[in-house]
């Protein structure tokens, strides 16, 4: 039995078909159907119904993939202890937000790779929450407030932000100031999510009305830009249209309260070598001693 194949079989089993375990290995979906054909061949039985909308265990393939994903996770165990001290190798599969990604963290994972030849570095960049275990994935950076979850976190840093207005919108509709009066304004969100302001350390919770919504912090940027309405968004992420004016802050007496970045993996004991890596590299670049850090209070999109 090879154990390329049986850590595919856990992947189609994980991924709900060939085409997305493909995708997520970065193989061709001839060469998954290839290793699933070898080692049900090897155990003379069949493991997975192929249907038009992908494959579905059999009984003997869902007993079977909880004894195969633990297998390969002890050999996958077993390599990192006797690896060299530094050496890493295999697949990182991470998740980021699609709003911080491609900017803050892809230029990190990329010194990763860099720094760890031997090592596959997969990210999928995405506003949306991914369900790691379900989805097979490593970890994920997480930008926002942590809500609770069966979920292992890992605080990198804080991040700061602030509620926001065009000139624009201001000149037409006022500028609020305090929470009764924002409740009056139009706000550009994600979806239906409260609002939080700290009113000295007591906090305020609301719930703003808006008819322009998006899953994506650039998109809530551009909105507020335009002068639809007030947002709540991290201040990195919108540095240079507060430098050129085309946002300026609101209600700076009501602060968002603290947010930050994250690193979440599923449930372990220990996280792997190749996590570890990742999260001692989020802390040089953005933990709170270093001058990248986007660190203060924030009161930002939830995390994605």
């Amino acid at each position: 039995m090879i154990l390329e194949d049986l850590q595919t079989f856990v992947d189609v089993a994980d991924a709900g078909g060939v085409s997305p375990a493909a995708r997520r290995l970065g193989v061709s979906k001839s060469i998954v159907s290839r290793r699933l054909f070898r080692l049900e061949a090897d155990l003379g039985i069949q493991l997975l119904t192929r249907t038009t909308r992908g494959a579905a265990l059999t009984e003997a393939g869902v007993t079977f993939r909880e004894h195969a994903a633990r297998v390969c996770a002890e050999i996958d165990l077993a390599r990192e202890t006797i690896l060299p001290a530094g050496e890493l190798r295999g697949r990182l599969r991470v998740t980021a937000p699609l709003s911080f990604g491609p900017t803050h963290f892809a230029p990190l994972l990329a010194e990763l790779a860099k720094r760890n030849p031997l090592l596959h570095v997969h990210t999928s960049y995405t506003d949306r929450f991914v369900d790691l275990v379900n989805e097979g994935y490593d970890c994920a950076i997480r930008v926002g407030f942590l809500h609770d979850s069966n979920l292992i976190a890992r605080r990198i840093g804080p991040i700061l932000g602030e509620y926001y207005a065009s000139p624009s919108y201001i000149a037409e509709n006022g500028s609020p100031e305090t929470p009764e009066e924002l409740l009056t304004h139009q706000a550009v969100m994600q979806g239906t999510e409260p609002w939080q302001l700290m009113d000295g350390d007591k906090m305020i919770s609301i719930n703003p009305r808006g008819r322009f919504k998006a899953d994506n912090g650039v998109a809530l940027a551009a909105a507020a830009v335009a002068g639809l309405g007030v947002a709540a968004l991290p201040t990195c992420l919108v540095e240079d249209h507060l430098a050129s004016g085309a946002l300026v802050p609101v209600m700076k007496r009501y602060p968002p309260p603290e947010a930050g970045i994250y690193l979440l993996r599923p449930p372990g004991a220990h996280p792997a070598r190749k996590v570890r890596a990742l999260i001692e590299l989020l802390l040089e670049q953005f933990g709170p001693q270093s001058p990248n850090a986007l660190g203060g209070p924030n009161g930002l999109v939830p995390l994605s």
